[in-house]
């Protein structure tokens, strides 16, 4: 059992000291988590206190700890990104898409937005820039493949057709798809990926990981036996981690951890 995607400071909501990282360690243990990977927002990456998550986890001498970082992809900032990964030795960095053109669309006060736009050019423009940020290299992780379905709005046409190409570039650049379980917390009520494409990565080989996107520590591993169920049903048995950015595997075991 695995958790690659933890935001230990949230939103800013606390401060990177040896008691917060402890408490989302001590919840990971808890949960039976074998290693859990903090990957918080690259704007807070001054706030990360990244020396003192490694020097806590010594004292975990069970549990495998690593250090992401989860990066906005925007269009044209290919080379900020990259000075910014070459700034701490991460073990992996994910990349997802917040906001197209400036505009944050998974806030609440954007469902609206969602809602007024055309479905299919709304999702076409969105996988659009995932499809960019699988083409940079500059990824391990693509996270939360299907953010943009988050108030409910479904597109008219396939959406396997829409994000061809964002898989596509995927498999070109070895990006694993995370399967993200905050997506249940939200207003769509279900996992992202949503199931058909959780089908059709697997059919093309990609390699999955798991996050919770655990902005508090309680919140940790959460919903993974559902994430699990999902995976088995698609025909998956491994999931992976990342040390250095290289690969580590884990098979999944018959009462659906790892």
């Amino acid at each position: 059992m695995i958790d690659l995607h933890v935001h230990m400071l949230g939103h800013k909501e606390r401060e990177a000291t040896a008691e917060v990282v402890k408490s989302f360690l001590d919840a990971a243990v808890a949960r039976g988590l074998r290693e859990i990977g903090f990957a918080d927002h690259e704007y807070y990456l001054e706030d990360m206190n990244l020396p003192l998550i490694r020097e806590v986890a010594r004292e975990y001498p069970d549990l495998q700890v690593r250090i992401g970082v989860e990066v906005e992809y925007r269009l044209g900032e290919e080379g900020r990104i990259k000075e910014l990964l070459a700034e701490f030795p991460f073990d992996y960095a994910i990349g997802s898409v917040h906001e197209m053109g400036g505009w944050i669309f998974d806030i609440p006060s954007e469902e609206r937005a969602h809602w007024e736009r055309d479905a299919d050019d709304l999702y076409r423009e969105y996988f659009a820039l995932v499809a960019r940020a699988a083409r940079s290299g500059l990824f391990q992780t693509l996270g939360h493949l299907d953010l943009i379905k988050i108030f409910g709005v479904r597109p008219r046409s396939d959406v396997l057709a829409l994000a061809a190409e964002a898989l596509n570039e995927a498999a070109a650049h070895a990006c694993a798809v995370e399967i993200n379980t905050a997506g249940r917390y939200k207003p769509i009520g279900e996992y992202y990926p949503e199931p058909k494409l959780i089908a059709e990565i697997a059919r093309r080989g990609l390699s999955f990981t798991f996050g919770s996107d655990a902005h508090q520590a309680e919140h940790v591993g959460r919903d993974w036996p559902g994430a699990c169920e999902q995976l088995q049903a698609a025909g998956i048995a491994k999931v992976v981690s990342f040390a250095s950015k290289d690969k580590v595997v884990y098979s999944f075991c018959a009462r659906g951890s790892v």
